[in-house]
């Protein structure tokens, strides 16, 4: 499978935002969630935009998700990158929770909004980079690129 993500900048230092970079390590999604209120966060800030609270921690998510938005990037930032999707998937905890991300895994025509899609990370450069698969079995856990893709231990 292409690693779409292979020209992406590596994120800056966020003490706020690390874990999410990280959390990926053992397959599991996190995104900040307000202890006072029970309001998930992203991206991650304090103090917590609902209840004002500065108890903002990471929490594991489903790890399911819906398409909400897309796009299909065709222009070529290095010579015969394919088309890629970068897409605005919704997390089912919480309406309105969004993270825009990647589709990977199946053809760019086949991607759609409403799609069900589940977590997997590219594992690169000891960062976690969560992008979405179509919520159906994974063929192969590496890439044609040579780049780890993990699956996520939520089904």
């Amino acid at each position: 499978m292409p690693d779409v993500l292979a020209e992406r900048p590596v994120p800056a230092p966020d003490p706020l935002a690390d874990f999410f970079w990280q959390s990926g390590r053992d397959g599991m999604l996190r995104i900040a969630r307000c202890r006072d209120c029970g309001f998930w966060v992203h991206p991650p800030s304090l103090p917590c935009p609902r209840c004002l609270g500065r108890a903002v921690h990471p929490e594991p998510v489903s790890g399911r998700a819906v398409v909400h938005s897309f796009t299909v990037n065709v222009q070529q930032w290095r010579p015969g990158q394919d088309p890629y999707v970068i897409a605005v998937v919704e997390l089912p905890e919480q309406d309105g929770l969004r993270l825009t991300t990647n589709i990977v895994g199946c053809p760019v025509s086949e991607v759609h909004i409403d799609q069900p899609v589940r977590v997997a990370f590219v594992a690169r450069g000891g960062r976690y980079y969560p992008v979405f698969t179509p919520a159906c079995p994974i063929q192969s856990r590496s890439t044609s690129t040579g780049f780890d893709l993990w699956r996520s231990p939520y089904r």
